[in-house]
């Protein structure tokens, strides 16, 4: 059993059924988008609208994992011809992510993209993330805040954007400049050799994980805008900070410890995964 099918849970595999029984053994075409949604009635139906059908030349679906919203949200996405997923009750942005990526893995996808059910990201860059995997030149794409367009006139947490990318940089040994950012693809493949188990702020556990793995990464520059309905599920400046920093250094620990018991580097080639044939046929599926 690899890692992150271990961290599964049985709020997991009762929604696994109901996602089954509604859609059936369906194929995913080879990029899914998977956004986790909570409480996001006004939001949802805007952003799957804006998100494309095709991307780099390859079919596209979506898949939301509401995550136990009470207004609404998921009746609002089924209406969008879109794969909805939702387990019974809240447990937070990570965990949703976590059963998204599964879904996506388990029913074909190759290549897996994620954004906010908010509205902050412009969906018409996907192309910009998912491309370099299509290139074969990264394994997983991040998007940057800081290396594209980002408007804020929260000045703590754009100073936290600051504090928290300087110190994934000296963990990582390189340059960091986003450690929190929602939009990203990556080869669907490498969640099979992940430990993913935080319930909220998996963006850092991710981006640690890929970078201790050994994958290549690579990170793009993207908008992300400022919520135009509805307020943030991260809570206060200083909570989210302090739990935020609690993430890093608790993944960061284990990391490190898994590869010291592995005998790995940080420097070493990932663990081998199969190869991604663009060759086969695209079946693209609608909900």
């Amino acid at each position: 059993m690899t890692p992150s099918k271990a961290r599964l849970d049985a709020v997991d595999f009762a929604a696994l059924e109901e996602f089954a029984a509604r859609y059936g053994d369906v194929q995913l075409p080879p990029v899914t988008v998977v956004i986790a949604a909570y409480n996001e009635a006004a939001n949802i139906a805007s952003v799957l609208q804006s998100i494309p059908r095709e991307i780099c030349g390859l079919g596209v679906a979506t898949v939301v994992v509401d995550d136990g919203s009470s207004d609404g949200t998921a009746d609002i996405a089924r209406g969008q011809d879109v794969y909805v997923c939702a387990p019974a009750r809240n447990r937070g942005q990570g965990a949703a992510l976590r059963l998204g990526y599964h879904l996506a893995k388990l029913h074909g996808a190759r290549f897996i993209a994620t954004t906010d059910a908010d509205g902050q990201y412009d969906a018409t860059e996907l192309d910009l993330i998912v491309q370099p995997l299509v290139d074969g030149t990264a394994d997983f794409v991040t998007g940057s805040r800081r290396l594209g367009l980002y408007s804020t006139n929260d000045v703590v947490r754009h100073a936290g954007v600051h504090v928290f990318a300087s110190i994934m940089s000296v963990i990582a040994r390189r340059r960091v400049t986003d450690t929190s950012n929602g939009f990203r693809a990556f080869r669907a493949d490498i969640v099979d050799h992940l430990i993913l188990e935080q319930p909220q702020y998996q963006a850092t556990e991710l981006l640690i994980g890929v970078f201790y793995r050994g994958f290549r990464v690579v990170e793009i520059g993207t908008t992300m805008r400022q919520r135009t309905s509805g307020s943030s599920k991260k809570g206060p400046n200083l909570v989210y900070g302090y739990r935020f920093g609690r993430v890093i250094l608790r993944t960061w620990l284990r990391e490190w410890r898994r590869n010291r018991s592995e005998g790995r580097r940080l420097s070493d080639p990932p663990p081998v995964a199969p190869a991604i044939d663009l060759t086969a046929t695209d079946q693209r599926h609608t909900a």
